[in-house]
């Protein structure tokens, strides 16, 4: 290769073989390599240490501004006091060079930096150099107590909030604070609780419905009509002693003492005969509204229907008689039906089931059997 050609890099780098021969390469004099050694850029006996003063301002290894290239725009780097007291600009490369101020105490000696332990006797092992050194660490606390420990489990915290509860129960029990807030107290409550009761009876005056009254019209028994009339035949037999017929119960109804209106769920009719006390009819109106403050007319329908062991049967013959035709009695015309009349009613606003009753004697059959009938 020309002279010319060749690095100029420093004798460390420049001039060496890609490959050496150990065992047959002439190894230069100690005189020789001190000289090109002398002359590397890299080590030059005769320059002051790197420890000295003048380092920043010498052309060494060290690290200045200058060992490292600039990326434009350079602003001083500060954080945390520095930025409140800024009379000196920091230097990042003081701390190496020593030319600044210490920023890290982590390699000092002294009451700030490491403080010496002095080691118990009899522990000096081969493996200890030198004294032992610990970076200081702040002092520990005082140890936790058991209640201390008791009450950071849950069940010290669940006992913790039930004490709590209690505390203030007994609190607001002897007046001495209030619920959401301090206006809720004992004597707040009592008077809140008056008064909610007053409101509510006198809602409840107006909405509550009242078990209305019941009469009979001068006819009580009435022929029956329409579909009710279809479903239910006339029937009169003697063997077997038995009969059914269809009928109404006029009845007038007194809602004069509610407010609303008057709703029924079930209103359901009963009929006994009076002498025997034999059940012969029933039926039900089902769900029915009525007005208030009147006093509306309504058709219960009955099912008469009954059964006895033979013809003469007292019921039987009370009801056969009274239903015959008229022109069988030459004298004073039939005679006449006696029964009792029970009345049971599932209001929409009370809980239970009210019942009412009436007599009536003398009553005209609501059928009238033909001439040739049994």
């Amino acid at each position: 290769m020309d002279s010319d050609r060749k690095s100029t890099v420093s004798s460390f780098y420049g001039g060496r073989k890609s490959s050496l021969d150990a065992l047959n390469a002439d190894f230069p004099s100690p005189a020789e390599r001190t000289r090109k050694d002398s002359s590397s850029s890299f080590f030059n006996p005769d320059r002051a240490s790197r420890a000295g003063v003048d380092l920043v301002n010498s052309n060494s290894a060290g690290y200045n501004r200058n060992s490292f290239f600039h990326t434009g725009r350079e602003e001083p780097l500060k954080g945390g006091r520095d930025e409140e007291q800024a009379e000196e600009s920091w230097d990042v490369y003081a701390d190496f060079n020593n030319t600044g101020p210490r920023y890290s105490t982590a390699f000092t000696q002294g009451d700030k930096g490491y403080q010496q332990i002095d080691r118990p006797r009899g522990e000096e092992t081969e493996s200890t150099v030198g004294p032992v050194e610990l970076v200081t660490v702040p002092a520990m606390g005082a140890e936790w107590g058991r209640s201390e420990m008791r009450d950071m489990t849950k069940a010290g915290k669940r006992e913790k909030k039930i004490e709590s509860r209690t505390r203030k129960w007994k609190e607001w029990n002897r007046g001495e604070r209030g619920l959401c807030g301090r206006w809720f107290t004992r004597r707040f409550l009592v008077f809140f609780l008056f008064g909610c009761a007053v409101v509510v009876g006198i809602i409840l005056a107006f909405t509550v419905p009242r078990v209305p009254g019941f009469s009979l019209n001068a006819t009580p028994l009435i022929p029956a009509t329409g579909s009710f009339a279809q479903a239910v035949p006339v029937e009169f037999s003697r063997f077997p002693a038995n009969f059914s017929f269809p009928a109404f119960a006029s009845l007038e109804i007194d809602t004069s003492s509610n407010f609303l209106p008057l709703v029924f769920n079930h209103l359901r009719g009963y009929v006994f005969d009076l002498d025997s006390n034999r059940q012969i009819a029933r039926g039900d109106l089902g769900h029915s509204t009525f007005p208030a403050k009147t006093f509306p007319v309504i058709q219960l329908p009955l099912n008469f229907s009954y059964v006895a062991t033979n013809d003469t049967d007292p019921t039987w013959l009370n009801w056969y008689n009274g239903c015959k035709n008229n022109a069988t009695y030459t004298q004073g015309g039939r005679p006449g039906v006696n029964f009792r009349l029970v009345l049971e009613m599932d209001i929409a606003g009370l809980p239970t089931t009210h019942s009412d009753s009436t007599q009536v004697t003398d009553a005209n059959c609501p059928i009238e059997l033909p001439l040739n009938s049994v």
